[in-house]
């Protein structure tokens, strides 16, 4: 099974990041466009991250087919890397740079992940 979800409406984008939200769980989002070379590169190193990062969604967008979800977010190159918790964009990296996407992804889901009281 894919651990990267495509999201093909905006209406599709609202319900994964609506049940992410009740979830309590962080969104990694890639958005992406089938002419962008860099953005299809991109596409398998996604896919591992998000099969390394099992508590976090990942979801991938292209641009082309949910415009509106890329204009909301001010999503203006690709590829763009955004990460969300409760809703709300927290960071963003434009372009493709797999070390630092993995350090970011690291650190976001981390500082995500919430450790019960003993």
């Amino acid at each position: 099974m894919a651990r990267v979800v495509k999201v093909d409406s905006s209406e599709s984008w609202d319900f994964y990041v609506s049940q992410a939200k009740d979830q309590g769980c962080p969104i990694v989002a890639h958005f992406t466009a089938s002419w962008c070379i860099p953005s299809v590169f991109m596409n398998s190193f996604f896919e591992e991250l998000a099969f390394s990062y099992k508590d976090a969604l990942f979801l991938i967008v292209d641009v082309d087919d949910v415009k509106e979800v890329a204009s909301r977010l001010e999503v203006k190159a690709m590829p763009t890397f955004l990460f969300l918790k409760d809703g709300n964009a927290m960071d963003k990296i434009v372009g493709a740079n797999p070390d630092e996407i993995k350090k970011r992804v690291d650190g976001f889901v981390q500082s995500s992940r919430v450790v019960p009281i003993a």
